[in-house]
């Protein structure tokens, strides 16, 4: 097995076992509730009564129930040592992991520059071959002009936020997810994924302004009051409005063609971005991790083999029933104006 994929899985374990951790934690934090309001009910009863059987009664009752919570306050501190660890031992194999791509694509630039060099000595040997045989060149000038031109290359724009104070998504599954299926598709070259994690406000339109994406993608949370949530500087929830993504998408590069909210209750924001792009892709009511996470893989998969953005849509949708999610009716497409969906393809063959 390649030291990439023993690292893959070793990081996904630490992510599993901290998950864990974190469920046991809230249960021990459970028990810890309920014991002080069993606590709190037997000095209620203390205070409605004068007999002292039912006071002596409930007094042991209360000292067992601050045992008990003693005993839980121990278990929850051990937990989360036991989760501040697991965090560092995350990190140190995320290290490795970040260090062996970064090998790995090392080796494949080296492998294309390799391949560039071959091919430049055989245009060189092809080049000396039609000087001496005009013929030849004519022929192979004609072969040369009718082979088709690849696809103009595209860059999808993935925002990524997840603040520590929000319930915690797989936004790192979704983008792996996605950045798979592209690389299994028929031009796979002319799509490139950019990543942008930790997003806050700010950074939006320097990323725009960075990459010139032709599709914005945001993922994570979002608000029933039309907002996205990102990340202030200590990693907390900022909200943003809808007028503001509008407004941010309304200055930004004229490359944008679509704009593809993967966050809960989107679609107001997806109607107004519309006014201003050609496309755009929201959720009518709140949306699962697995439901997102598949729904945008699939898209992006139809998307990289030169479909229209209306099959990649329906595909997106197929995707989800076929994995029996029952969350199909959640995504919207909307476009501007005078555009057929069935028309608007992204990567052109």
């Amino acid at each position: 097995m390649p030291m990439i994929d023993t690292y893959r899985r070793s990081v996904q374990r630490k992510q599993d076992e901290i998950s864990k951790l974190h469920i046991d934690k809230a249960k021990e934090i459970k028990k810890d509730a309920d014991l002080a309001s069993k606590i709190q009910k037997a000095k209620e009863a203390i205070n409605r009564t004068k007999t002292q059987s039912t006071i002596k009664s409930k007094v042991n009752e209360i000292g067992r129930h601050q045992t008990e919570r003693a005993n839980v306050a121990k278990r929850i501190a051990s937990i989360e040592e036991k989760i501040a660890r697991k965090q560092k031992e995350l990190g140190t194999e995320q290290g490795k992991l970040a260090r062996e791509e970064e090998k790995e694509a090392k080796k494949r630039s080296q492998e294309i520059e390799k391949q560039e060099r071959k091919q430049k000595k055989r245009m060189s040997e092809m080049n000396s071959t039609l000087a001496k045989h005009d013929r030849l060149h004519v022929e192979t000038k004609t072969m040369l002009e009718r082979i088709p031109q690849l696809p103009e290359k595209i860059v999808v724009l993935f925002l990524a936020s997840n603040p520590v104070d929000q319930k915690q998504l797989r936004l790192d599954d979704e983008a792996r997810s996605i950045a798979e299926m592209i690389r299994k598709t028929k031009h796979r070259d002319s799509v490139k994924l950019e990543s942008c994690w930790a997003v806050q406000p700010m950074d939006i339109l320097q990323a725009i302004n960075e990459h010139c994406p032709a599709i914005v993608h945001f993922s994570g949370h979002g608000s029933d009051q039309d907002e996205i949530v990102f990340q202030d500087a200590n990693g907390n929830t900022k909200l943003v409005s809808k007028e503001a993504i509008v407004q941010t998408m309304m200055a930004s590069s004229d490359s944008i063609r679509l704009v593809f909210f993967n966050t809960c209750y989107s679609k107001n924001q997806a109607v107004a971005v519309v006014e201003h792009v050609e496309a755009a892709i929201g959720m009518n009511t709140s949306i699962g991790d697995n439901a997102a996470c598949v729904f945008a893989s699939q898209f992006y998969s139809a998307i990289g083999f030169g479909l229209s953005v209306q099959k990649a849509f329906e595909q997106g949708k197929a995707m989800l029933m076929l994995e029996g999610i029952k969350e199909e009716d959640t995504p919207e497409l909307f476009v501007h104006d005078g555009i057929n969906p069935e028309e608007l393809i992204i990567v052109k063959p």
